[in-house]
């Protein structure tokens, strides 16, 4: 089957193979190095919580305490299990508060104490990671307790006002107007912090800290306006940045069905290293695919900064590329929300076409994938009349094409931050299109040989020449000379790089070893079966 489009089945063959080379040797990098974020959701994992009077996580604590006494390449899990041991002590909380005293030591076990400390350690992070396998089957009894959307796609909307107290009653209310999916956006610079803040807050910029307490808060919300609605009612929040297992972690733990994960993001961006982010990446991905959350992966933001009919194909290169990543690490298709956008200036002649072509590559290269669709933001104007036009074009390629996930795109984006009004004619819009065309891909065939096709098959030719020139080079290379949204991003440079180190021969990670355990692409019946015997 070629499809609408009728693509060449050994060219996207051959795109898949060049992926698979591209992103090896990450993995490679990835399974041979840890972060202090990897560690610290390892201890997350064995019931570390809270934070000192100053706000700063015990979890971050204890970590800083092991590194400065035996360095991180032997992870913290046999070091800490060690200490814990040593000093009868059967709380690893209080063992941080008594490290962050400098009242503990910490060094390598070797011999009977290394196996005794690794023991300890998978047995209390196997406990955490038993929770998690709880909350994903309790999210698969409330799905088939109150239904899914009728409709695809799901309707997706940020909420976003600083305060956990204020974006509880905004989510309620969109969930009512009719969105199945909703986003609390960070607070502007959160990604920065190498730790997470704690507790419930009230403070952020331009969106609301993510925060383990914040999770369940919001959870708890949307869990009541699902018994309301009749429907089950999806949350979505960040895992990206500096602390991108700990996010997944706390994300497993709270029942959040989806999250933005993808490491581009926080390289290009927010200039965070890439060694750092590619193997932060990797271990917050596998506690996804565990969790049973949908990861969307953040593509549509190479277009705020490049040409979007110019490098298209870079898009669909690092949409093959997070596909890889993704499997890898035991992601399944369904979980996959690769991301792609309707950022094309509409002054360009044949823009509507041009995005209909790119969509419906999309949609045909990863027909088990659902995609998340991205609003148009880079040429609005703040004339709301035409933007309410771009978006309801984008919701209308949205539907022609079958996309999985709808952000509702704002006519007053890049204006001010929306109010509840804005969401509701933006809603408005939504549900039009969706109403008047929602089977509109059942019907939309491209003509054959015709432009929308011509202009599929010249993207998806141009992302194998790049893949042939990545291979030949390395990803870090390609990144570092700026072939993803013009960003120039060297691998020995960025934000973080000193939290990352080379595995010692003793390496030991227990949420790796045990999240490993499970196949790739792990259904429900085996992960329910995990609940038991993790």
């Amino acid at each position: 089957m070629t499809g609408k489009l009728d693509l060449d089945p050994a060219l996207v063959a051959r795109a898949r193979e060049l992926a698979r080379r591209a992103g090896r040797p990450v993995v490679d990098l990835a399974r041979s190095h840890t972060t202090v974020s990897v560690e610290r959701a390892v201890l997350r994992l064995a019931g570390v919580t809270g934070a000192d009077p100053d706000g700063i996580p015990w979890v971050n604590r204890l970590v800083d305490a092991v590194v400065a006494d035996v360095g991180l390449g032997h992870g913290v899990a046999a070091p800490v299990f060690d200490a814990l041991a040593r000093e009868g002590l059967t709380d690893v909380s209080l063992l941080a508060q008594k490290a962050a005293a400098g009242s503990v030591r910490f060094e390598v076990p070797s011999g009977r104490a290394a196996t005794a400390a690794r023991r300890a350690a998978r047995r209390a992070v196997a406990a955490g990671v038993r929770v998690i396998d709880r909350r994903r089957v309790e999210r698969e009894r409330l799905v088939r307790r109150y239904g899914d959307p009728r409709q695809r796609p799901w309707i997706y909307l940020i909420v976003a006002t600083g305060d956990i107290y204020e974006d509880i009653p905004q989510a309620q209310a969109a969930a009512r107007a009719g969105a199945d999916v909703i986003a609390v956006i960070r607070s502007t610079g959160q990604s920065l912090l190498d730790y997470v803040p704690e507790g419930a807050t009230r403070e952020g910029f331009a969106g609301t800290y993510a925060t383990q307490e914040n999770f369940r808060l919001m959870r708890a919300a949307l869990d009541s306006s699902s018994r309301e609605l009749g429907r089950y009612v999806r949350l979505t929040n960040y895992a990206s940045g500096l602390c991108m297992p700990e996010m997944a972690t706390l994300a497993g733990l709270e029942r959040l069905d989806m999250m933005l994960n993808d490491s581009m993001y926080g390289i290009l961006f927010r200039d965070i290293n890439p060694i750092r982010t590619f193997v932060d990446q990797r271990f917050s991905r596998q506690v996804h695919a565990r969790a049973g959350i949908i990861i969307n992966t953040g593509e549509d933001n190479y277009l705020t900064t490049a040409d979007a009919v110019d490098e298209a194909h870079t898009v669909t290169v690092s949409q093959l590329l997070n596909e890889f990543f993704a499997h890898e690490a035991g992601l399944a298709d369904w979980q996959l929300g690769l991301g792609h956008a309707f950022e094309i200036n509409p002054d360009v002649p044949e823009s509507f076409r041009l995005e209909l072509a790119h969509a419906l590559l999309a949609r045909e290269l990863f027909p088990e994938a659902p995609l998340k669709w991205m609003p148009p933001t880079k040429h609005m104007t703040g004339d709301v009349f035409r933007g309410n036009l771009l978006d309801g074009f984008f919701n209308l390629v949205g539907t022609m094409t079958g996309q999985g996930i709808l952000l509702v795109g704002m006519m007053t984006e890049a204006v001010v931050t929306p109010w509840l009004s804005d969401r509701d004619i933006a809603l408005q819009n939504v549900r039009y299109v969706l109403g008047a065309a929602g089977g509109l891909h059942e019907d939309f065939v491209p003509a054959p040989g015709g432009f929308i096709q011509q202009r599929a098959h010249r993207v998806l030719g141009e992302a194998v020449e790049l893949l042939e020139r990545i291979g030949e080079q390395s990803l870090l290379t390609a990144i570092a000379e700026g072939t993803f949204g013009i960003m120039r991003r060297p691998a020995d440079r960025g934000k973080g790089l000193d939290g990352v180190a080379r595995h010692e021969a003793d390496y030991y990670n227990p949420a790796t070893e045990i999240l490993e355990a499970v196949p790739a692409g792990a259904g429900a019946a085996v992960v329910s079966e995990g609940v038991a015997r993790a």
